[in-house]
């Protein structure tokens, strides 16, 4: 009996060995690889020697562009408009205000740009503001020697009030937005020798000249930047084109 449990055991032992041995063969696709293949120790590499066998070889060969239409399954395709490239953008702005001489030399620059229809001047009004004069003198005469003697220091912009009242025969040397340019305007008029002329608030309606630049292209823009730095009392605004 006892011989009998033991070579029942030995036999169960013997089939579980086979099971776990050759289970995995016995339960694969004949036609299927095996999964681990087995290892061979003469063909085993280091990577220190492989990588400078391959670095020779992408140096020697380099690797081919991918075909089109991978490249194009990979990532979307962006179409730029040529025209829209080319054509660059159309700027407005508005250049003021100008006065007297002032407004006589921009317009003289101005036309040298060869702007055409693309420039209009606006006049526009202010209630009050500063001007440079002469007091009045107290007749015709004295009025013609004193623009006699203008002339000679080298200015010739001026206007001779003529409606009666306090400022008759007054001598206007230019008006200004604010009190700083007035100031300014003296001082150079100082230096040409005129001691007569003064800064005064002018509670009249003064007019001055703007130039609105329509549809001009960045470069124009530039050239109009750089006209500016000649009048620093002078302000340039960009607009929205109409």
């Amino acid at each position: 009996m006892t011989k009998w449990i033991l070579g029942l055991l030995l036999l169960a032992n013997i089939v579980f060995f086979a099971v776990m041995r050759f289970g995995g063969t016995l339960t694969q696709d004949a036609d299927m690889p095996s999964v681990q293949a087995e290892i061979s120790p003469d063909k085993i590499r280091l990577m220190s020697e492989v990588l400078p066998a391959v670095s020779e070889v992408a140096a020697a060969k380099p690797i081919a562009p991918a075909p089109q239409s991978a490249v194009a399954a990979s990532a979307p395709v962006i179409i730029l408009s040529p025209l829209a490239a080319a054509v660059p953008a159309k700027q407005c702005l508005e250049w003021g205000e100008f006065s007297g001489s002032g407004l006589a030399q921009v317009q003289s620059a101005l036309d040298g740009l060869q702007l055409g229809d693309k420039i209009k001047p606006r006049t526009v009004e202010h209630a009050s503001g500063f001007w440079v004069y002469i007091p009045p003198l107290k007749n015709h005469a004295e009025v013609q020697n004193k623009l006699k003697q203008l002339k000679q220091l080298g200015v010739s912009e001026h206007f001779v009030v003529q409606e009666e009242g306090a400022w008759l025969n007054a001598i206007s040397l230019g008006v200004f937005r604010t009190e700083e340019s007035a100031q300014k305007f003296l001082s150079g008029l100082r230096a040409k020798g005129v001691r007569s002329a003064k800064v005064g608030e002018r509670m009249s309606k003064l007019k001055f000249t703007l130039f609105y630049f329509a549809g001009v292209e960045a470069a124009t823009t530039d050239k109009v930047r750089a006209l500016q730095k000649n009048y620093p009392d002078s302000e340039i605004k960009m607009l929205g084109c109409d």
